[in-house]
Parts: structure tokens; C-alpha cells; sequence
């Protein structure tokens, strides 16, 4: 039984450059997006311009986020169950920059007999929505 998908989000470009408040309003857009709903959140910036680590706490899990604006460099996680659509998600935040390199990979969470067709994509930031999810 398939009971949640967890996507990774590599991203190479300005993601990594937001500051705490626009990347919370990124990520608070793309749970919108999802349908879930943000039951907490924290971030924190690490010394000067260091990175960003932070979380939207989510009734249906959780989305986070690490930056690396020395390396222009920003990783995304999303774990959704329930009815959210966490690809709805990853598209507000590939779609928020899209010259940026972005890759998504999709893991299916569930029972170990259960989760054989994990999958992953290149997310194209130059296709339309329906394009997208069905390569």
C-alpha cells in the first residue's frame, strides 16, 4: 500500500539566494497549491550570508528546505499523504524561477513490496503542466 509520495528537489539558481521570508512565502504558496495545510513553521540562516534550513510542518506531513547560496544551490523536500498533490507543489517552486535547473525525483512511501516503481524525472520548465506529469 502505497500511503505517501516524498519528492527531492534538486535546484541550481536563484531559489538558493531567497532570504528566509521569501522562501517561507515560496513554500507556503506551493502547500497552498498541494491543497495541505501549514500547521507550523520555522527557518533559520546560519552566520551572515550563510544558508537557510527550514520547515512547513504540514497536517499532511512536511515540505523543507536547505540553501546554499554559495553554490547557487537549494534542496527541497516534499512528503505529502492524504489527498495533497505534492507534484502541485513542485511545480509553484520550479515554476518561481524558470531560467534555474531543477530536478525532481519521486519516491513512492509505503510497504517495501509496494514502492517498486519509484521513478525519477527531470522536471522541464519549459513544458505546460500537463506535459510535465506525464513524462
Amino acid at each position: 500500500m502505497i500511503l505517501g509520495q516524498h519528492l527531492l528537489i534538486e535546484c541550481q539558481g536563484q531559489h538558493a539566494l531567497l532570504d528566509s521570508s521569501e522562501l517561507k512565502e515560496l513554500m507556503v504558496r506551493a502547500a497552498e497549491a498541494a491543497n495541505a495545510t501549514v500547521l507550523y513553521d520555522y527557518f533559520h540562516q546560519f552566520g551572515g550570508h550563510g544558508g537557510i534550513t527550514g520547515v512547513l510542518v504540514l497536517a499532511e506531513s512536511h515540505i523543507s528546505v536547505h540553501t546554499w547560496p554559495e553554490s547557487s544551490y537549494a534542496a527541497f523536500d516534499i512528503f505529502m499523504c492524504g489527498d495533497a498533490k505534492p507534484f502541485d507543489a513542485a511545480s509553484v517552486l520550479a515554476d518561481a524561477f524558470p531560467e534555474a535547473e531543477v530536478y525532481i525525483r519521486s519516491v513512492d512511501r509505503g510497504h517495501p513490496k509496494d514502492v517498486s516503481g519509484n521513478k525519477e524525472q527531470l522536471y522541464p520548465n519549459t513544458l505546460n503542466q500537463t506535459e510535465r506529469m506525464t513524462n
